[in-house]
């Protein structure tokens, strides 16, 4: 397995703008899939979110690029790259880019929320590589604006999320427009679920599988709390907290969009700065919303599960689930986004009557217990579980739950 970038010996263009980037070592995702990449072969990359799938695949497609087409004369493109959301196509769109500083092709990127006639302009101009969100991307294949018979690569990217957002019947409906010849196909993905294999078996040819996933399970480095708290008391339970000391840098996740607007309103009524993403926000208001907070001038990122896998937002402090998700796979993701790259985080929970049993499950699965918490005169101060009661492993073969001392949680969940 290559220890350094230069062992894959990429073309010097390549290689010159990987050294500018700072790449040095590659992950393991990097070193595993690279290589057979490079191979021509089919190649199925299993990792988590933050692990450098984008460079897994970027980089070997592009060496491939140079040595297959770089001098042809071809028309419509040779690389297609589906992303579950506008934020993932926007981040490989960009790899793509930077590693592609010194060389002559060019790439597209196809999605909603931005003009329309802009991405004909390019798409006439002439496209090497296209990177899409699979609506925008039937949108111009039925309007007859492109052709995929040249693709000679396709990649999937967070296969996964597609899934997840019910994109597969598009995904479905898109293959009937590559063509018949050989092609090469990639699929990147947290995780691996039936219907995803189903998918890589109809398009993939004894593909290579590689799987560098850890069982799922939160950074140690992060300090986790729960608040047991009304649901019409969760506003003033967010804003003090938002007034504590250290919260430069916070994600608020909600379950709905119009939770989500109706935070960012309360917050803004309140002088608190914060962004605020979901779906329904256009895609100028999005950038914007998550470059601010990027870059610091907006301390608080308000936002769905749209944002919590594969986005590369660095040196979050705190994440606060202001609603809880429904399944610990979601809680890993979303809590995972503090804490990145060896830094400390703290991640807090708001758990309302209606969440207790869910808020069980996912302590069970964490394999211990998550401290309680409370704000005087905010939060509920008796009820539930106790701070020291012990939680069930999650190969543990009992059933029960932590004790319950009797209380408001406690009766609320005696049904």
């Amino acid at each position: 397995m290559s220890t350094k970038f230069s062992d894959f010996n990429f073309d010097v263009h390549i290689a010159r703008a990987v050294y500018e980037l700072g790449f040095t070592t590659p992950t393991q995702i990097q070193a595993e899939a690279i290589p057979p990449t490079l191979e021509r072969k089919d190649v199925i990359g299993i990792a988590q979110t933050g692990t450098g799938k984008t460079a897994a695949f970027a980089l070997p497609t592009l060496q491939k690029f140079l040595t297959d087409h770089y001098d042809e004369d071809y028309t419509g493109p040779r690389v297609l790259v589906l992303s579950p959301t506008r934020e993932l196509a926007y981040q490989v769109e960009e790899k793509f880019r930077e590693f592609s500083k010194y060389l002559e092709l060019s790439v597209c990127l196809l999605l909603g929320g931005v003009p329309y006639n802009k991405q004909l302009r390019q798409l006439k101009e002439g496209a090497d590589i296209i990177v899409a969100t699979p609506g925008r991307l039937l949108d111009h294949l039925k309007q007859k604006n492109l052709h995929l018979k040249s693709v000679t690569t396709f990649i999937l990217d967070e296969a996964d999320r597609m899934l997840d957002m019910g994109f597969l019947p598009d995904i479905r409906e898109l293959l009937r427009f590559l063509g018949e010849g050989q092609r090469q196909t990639l699929m990147f993905s947290a995780t691996f679920p039936g219907p995803i294999e189903h998918l890589a078996s109809r398009l993939m040819k004894d593909p290579v599988k590689i799987n560098v996933t850890p069982k799922v399970a939160t950074p140690e480095k992060i300090v986790q709390g729960a608040f047991y708290v009304e649901k019409m008391r969760k506003p003033r339970l967010l804003r003090a907290l938002l007034e504590e000391e250290g919260m430069n840098s916070v994600m608020v996740f909600c379950g709905m969009k119009v939770e989500a607007d109706f935070i960012y309103e309360v917050l803004e009524q309140h002088g608190v700065k914060a962004g605020v993403i979901h779906s329904d926000r256009d895609q100028k208001q999005r950038l914007r919303a998550l470059s601010s907070f990027k870059d610091g001038s907006t301390p608080v990122l308000i936002a769905t599960d749209i944002a919590a896998r594969g986005l590369d937002i660095k040196d979050v402090t705190h994440v606060i689930n202001y609603d809880l998700p429904n399944n610990y796979e979601d809680y890993v993701h979303r809590v995972g986004r503090t804490a990145r790259a060896e830094a400390d985080g703290e991640a807090v929970s708001f758990i309302t009557p209606s969440d207790y049993l869910t808020f069980l499950t996912i302590e069970k699965k964490l394999g211990r217990s998550i401290k309680r918490r409370g704000k005087e005169g905010v939060t509920v101060e008796s009820g539930g579980p106790t701070e020291a009661a012990p939680v069930a492993s999650p190969d543990s073969s009992k059933t029960a739950g932590p004790p319950r001392r009797e209380g408001y949680f406690s009766r609320l969940t005696k049904t």
